[in-house]
Order: structure tokens, then sequence, then C-alpha cells
């Protein structure tokens, strides 16, 4: 059956949520423009004491990017040439990339089917085969945390090693009431543009409980300075723009309302596609208690037949993610093979993201889910 497109829904529309704040966006904008301070400064520091007070933490570092947040995080435990680092094939490939531009070695964990993240029994396993490995990275992907406890737990049995968070898409997300971020040893955001708490182009944020660490991060982000001209440590340039930050903080002022906005709309889907044969809902373990919906796929054996009806209904989707990253051309030195995690495998053939940004009309959201459940019925 051929679908028609009657209409547009776009996966994302920033331009919805834009119009919104137009005006508050502006005026941070001209104000920061006027006073001609656009590289960290006192606008950087107010958002860095707003989020580190959002996560529940004590110290928030700005720097240019969320993969940078990850790579300053790695470098601040000075991960390097010959070191492990325990993480994720399923996840954006910034996950993986910082360890080997290290020239560290990513051990990759497969992940659990259900929630997408670490499977803690699996993170067991290979600290029996890798015990010093340098630093466990999990990720708290499409919004939702990891399993913590028993991660951070196994990190301890093996003499401490810190557990780095990957939140880049979990900003306000909880696991059992402690926000992403505040767990590990240090949380890694990103703000690009579509991610829930996105920015006017690229920013990312660093939060730690820890002020040694902190102040050496700082350091990090400008060139390993703490102070002008004198270098301790080989850094990065990776400071975080004021305009951006004068846009993160109008937003991060309607994050709790736009996040509300996402659930609803995750779970009118949960109603709508509850007896849809062809898709596999994604499902909220316990220990989730706040999703914050980045991202609302569900899966589909059908997947690729599934998206090119939906495209054909005038309907935006996501792969995420077409490769797992054990399988990446530039990591096939590291002697995955197909076949060796599974379940990332799985996932890659099967999962796929629908729209769910706070704007979507409820109409909207309806037609997608009628699409789906026309697709269901031809398959039957």
């Amino acid at each position: 059956m051929t679908t028609i497109a009657t209409r547009t829904v776009p996966l994302l529309d920033l331009r919805a949520q834009h119009a919104t704040i137009r005006d508050e966006i502006l005026a941070a904008v001209t104000r920061l423009l006027d006073a001609q301070s656009l590289i960290l400064g006192e606008e950087v520091k107010a958002l860095e004491r707003e989020v580190a007070e959002y996560c529940g933490t004590k110290y928030a570092i700005g720097c240019a990017s969320g993969t940078d947040a990850l790579l300053l995080a790695l470098m601040a435990f000075d991960v390097g040439p010959g070191d492990e680092v325990l993480t994720v094939p399923y996840s954006f490939f910034s996950t993986a990339s910082v360890i080997h531009r290290l020239g560290a070695r990513p051990v990759f964990v497969d992940v659990l089917p259900d929630t997408f993240n670490m499977d803690p029994a699996l993170l067991a396993e290979a600290l029996r085969r890798h015990p010093k490995a340098k630093a466990i990275l999990p990720v708290h992907l499409f919004g939702a945390c990891a399993d913590m406890d028993p991660i951070l737990e196994l990190a301890r049995q093996y003499g401490g090693i810190p557990v780095i968070e990957d939140a880049a898409q979990a900003v306000g997300a909880e696991y059992q009431g402690r926000r992403a971020g505040s767990m590990g040893a240090v949380g890694c955001f990103s703000f690009y543009p579509s991610k829930n708490l996105g920015g006017a182009g690229d920013g990312g944020m660093l939060t730690t409980d820890d002020g040694e660490l902190a102040a050496r991060l700082f350091a990090l982000r400008v060139h390993g300075s703490k102070v002008k001209y004198v270098h301790e440590w080989v850094g990065l340039n990776s400071r975080l723009d004021a305009l951006q930050a004068g846009v993160l903080r109008v937003k991060l002022r309607h994050l709790d309302e736009w996040t509300a906005a996402r659930q609803r709309n995750a779970a009118l889907y949960a109603v709508l596609l509850r007896d849809c044969a062809a898709v596999t809902l994604p499902v909220s373990a316990r220990h989730s208690t706040r999703h914050v919906i980045n991202q609302f796929v569900i899966r589909s054996a059908r997947r690729d037949a599934l998206q090119a009806h939906l495209s054909a209904s005038g309907i935006g989707t996501e792969i995420y993610y077409p490769i797992p990253l054990h399988l990446q051309e530039c990591f096939r030195g590291l002697g995955y093979r197909e076949g060796d995690l599974p379940v990332s495998e799985r996932l890659a053939t099967e999962a796929l993201a629908l729209p769910v940004y706070p704007e979507l009309p409820e109409e909207s959201l309806r037609y997608v889910a009628e699409r789906i459940g026309e697709f269901s019925g031809d398959e039957r």
C-alpha cells in the first residue's frame, strides 16, 4: 500500500521552539554583543553555577562541545597510550573516538535490549578480563540513566576506577532520584542544538563534586593553564562562548517545561501504539525515575520498510545508530567481528526514532501513530 503524504511532521522543529522564546534570546544576545564579552567571562560562570545547581553537583565547567567534555574528562584522569576504557558500542561516535584520540583502547560492553544502556552483568565480565581499565564510560542514552549503582560498585571493587558519565542526551534525567552527571567522578553534557538543552551552536559542560578535579578541568579547557601564560598541563582550546552561555541560560529556565511536554508525548505514543504488532515500545527501567525523552525510539523487525512508509507519509524519523561502534571501519584494528556484541548489532537494525519534540502538535503525533498502525495492518 502506497501512502501519499497529507502533512509534514519533522523529526525536530527548532523554529517552533525558538518562536516561543525569541524575544528572550535576542535580549540576551544583544546584551552580550553590546558588552563585547564573548569568551568565557561572567555569563559562562553564571551558566556554570546554574547547571551545577540543576544537576546537583558542586561544580560545572563549560567547554566547547560535548565531545570535548568527554575528551577533557579522560585527559583529567591521564588516560593515554596503552590504557583501556570500558564503554558501550551503541552510542554516538564521540563516546569511543575520544578514547582512541588519546591513544587508549575502547573495550566495548554490550547493552541491554530494553533500555539501550550498558549491561552491568556484562561489565562485570569485562572487568574480569580487563581489571586494570583506566576508566568506565557508561552512556545515558536517549534521555534515560544507565543502571549506575552496580556500575559504581564494580568500579569500587576494582580499585576505584573512575566512572565518567556520558550524559550528552540526558540533562535532567534521574537515577533513583539522583541527577545524571552527579553520580560518577564526572558527568559530560552536550549543548548541540538538537539536545533537550541546546544552544545556538556547539557547547558542552562537565559536572563534578571534586574540587581538585574541577580545578584541573578548568585549566585543561584553556591550554592547561590556571594562570595566564603558565601551563601545568597540555590542554585544549575548549572555551565556551559567552553568547552560547547567554542562549543556554534562557533555555535552562524553560527546560523542565519542555521535558514535561516530551514526557506527555511519549506517554501518548505508548497508549496509541501499545497494540501495534509492528513495533516494540521503549521500556523505562525501574531505576530510571526521570526519563527526559531526548529521543523516543521504537524497535521493528522491518525497520527500514517502516521508515520508508513513514517518509512517504511526510514523517521525519532517524536511525540511531545504523552501525555500532565496534563495527565502524576506523575501529577495525580493534579486532571485533560481527556477532561479538549481538544486542547492539540487533538494535542497529531495528531502532527508529519518532518525532517527540515539546512543540509537536497532538494531531501530528496521532497522525504518526496512525501511519504506524497502518503499516502494522499491512503486515497482517
